[in-house]
């Protein structure tokens, strides 16, 4: 299943509110779930200096992150197919670069 990175804008002094969005964005990927829609949180991290929070997801597709975003809610996200590996030993998937914008929620 692909990964998505979702990136939003918070202040450096949001720390506890990047946990609530966390949460929120694990709950709304369980839920499009249940419904349907297979799509999984995968975490959470935020760059104080950079005020920036990426929540990491394995979906289907792009609008199912989207949808995740609208249920969360995350406004102005950038949605970004991502490629992880595991290790050094792992091989990569290759995919083209997408974003994607959820500006006017």
């Amino acid at each position: 299943m692909p990964s998505y990175v979702v990136e939003l804008y918070l202040p450096r002094s949001a720390a506890d509110d990047a946990r609530a969005a966390g949460k929120r964005a694990r709950a709304a990927a369980a839920e499009l779930s249940r419904a349907g829609v297979p799509v999984r949180y995968v975490r959470t991290t935020f760059l104080p200096e950079d005020e920036t929070c990426f929540h990491v997801f394995a979906a289907e597709s792009a609008e199912a992150v989207d949808e995740v975003c609208r249920r969360a809610p995350f406004v102005h996200a950038r949605v970004a197919l991502a490629v992880e590996t595991a290790s050094q030993n792992s091989s990569s998937r290759r995919a083209a670069s997408t974003t994607r914008s959820t500006d006017g929620m």
